[in-house]
């Protein structure tokens, strides 16, 4: 099936050589980085984890939101979701590749992940997700290959592959989970230590991944002739709607608990988040951007007038997208670090270089997408002929 990926007219070819374009000015600053070290980003003493670890952490949320359209249409048998699982699936491959990806580069040296196949430790969070985020991409891989080879041969797919598909349903959530955990464990940083992290993230992740695919859907309708129906994009809109308010709320339960506690160490992330601290006041204008795209995009969502309307739609989907991306990335793992345990405040804002590197990971990631969707409707079009 990969050769379908091969043929497409000019405007196709024209985008994959823009993406291999944007990939090869990321990849000559990772060569850069390989050679100085990770000094060439804005990483410190104070602040180890930023942009690259930000886009894990975001991208974990995007690959397991495929489970959202996966569980209703295999458990549920809802099969309005019918044309719309393997594009889920296909998105939950390309989002847990960038997550491995911005993992090898944060590491410095990549091959110092193999300390963790050479030297395991069980004992360890970091481990376990080395094991679900693996886990969960050949699931998805197998699941995707098996479902499309069965629809291409216009057959039904293999028995055994239904106990692999409701496996990878439990799988989709332990890869947030776990991630949560290697935040909300760490006793040190108040920020992330609070068990209401791992719903938090899961909330934040049923919002943004559907939102980027009913954004994905809307894009695959205006190029191509495919068309998955109205009333799966509708359905997955109401999906990011409660998401998005379980989101918004467990946020506002978090401000409470700081505040109203006074509990000082509580209070400073979240100040130097919303109004500054001690005259350090960086992310502040990111982080009221993405309450105000939050929060606009939600009121968009919850009127069902304003949900049915296509543009409206695709506004709030793209406001859920960058406000979680803001907040759930860069506002996570930076306010963690400050102020620091030892109550220092050490900004840090990604440089050049890191920018570069982390755009050039995404375009690999669309790549990834254009050629797998590529495929699925090429066999589409293929069968329905």
């Amino acid at each position: 099936m990969l050769e379908k990926a091969l043929i497409g007219d000019k405007k196709y070819w024209s985008w994959i050589l823009f993406l291999m374009a944007v990939m090869a000015v990321g990849f000559f600053f990772y060569l850069r980085q390989l050679t100085y070290g990770l000094g060439i980003t804005g990483l410190s003493r104070d602040v180890t984890w930023g942009f690259y670890i930000a886009q894990f952490t975001f991208l974990v949320g995007v690959a397991a939101s495929a489970v959202m359209v996966v569980l209703p249409y295999y458990l549920h048998n809802f099969k309005i979701f019918g044309k719309s699982t393997i594009l889920g699936e296909f998105l939950a491959i390309s989002a847990v590749t960038m997550c491995m990806l911005f993992i090898l580069i944060d590491l410095g040296q990549p091959m110092r992940a193999l300390n963790m196949v050479l030297h395991p430790s069980p004992k360890s969070v970091l481990f376990w997700d080395m094991i679900v985020l693996n886990g969960y991409l050949l699931l998805n891989v197998v699941i995707s290959h098996v479902t499309l080879d069965a629809e291409r041969k216009s057959i039904a797919p293999p028995s055994w592959i239904k106990p692999v598909i409701i496996l990878s349903i439990p799988w989709a959530i332990s890869i947030h989970t776990v991630t949560a955990f290697i935040y909300s464990g760490l006793g040190s940083r108040p920020f992330w230590f609070t068990a209401i992290l791992t719903p938090r993230f899961l909330a934040s992740a049923f919002a943004s991944g559907p939102a980027l695919l009913i954004l994905l859907v809307f894009i695959i309708k205006k190029l191509t002739k495919y068309d998955p129906g109205r009333e799966p994009v509708q359905k997955l809109a109401v999906i990011v709607t409660y998401a998005m308010a379980l989101n918004i709320f467990f946020v506002l339960l978090e401000v409470f608990t700081a505040f109203y506690s006074g509990n000082p160490e509580h209070m400073t992330s979240f100040q130097y988040l919303f109004v500054g601290l001690d005259h350090h006041s960086r992310l502040v204008p990111w982080i009221w951007t993405s309450v105000i795209l939050g929060i606009g995009a939600l009121v968009l969502l919850i009127n069902p007038r304003t949900r049915k309307n296509d543009i409206l739609l695709i506004m709030a989907c793209l406001s859920v997208f960058i406000s979680i991306w803001i907040d759930k990335g860069i506002g996570m793992v930076v306010a963690g670090f400050i102020p620091s345990p030892l109550g220092h405040i050490t900004e840090y804002w990604p440089t050049l270089p890191e920018s570069l590197i982390t755009l050039s990971i995404y375009a690999f990631g669309l790549l990834l997408v254009t050629i797998f969707y590529k495929i699925a409707l090429s066999v589409r079009e293929e069968t329905s002929a």
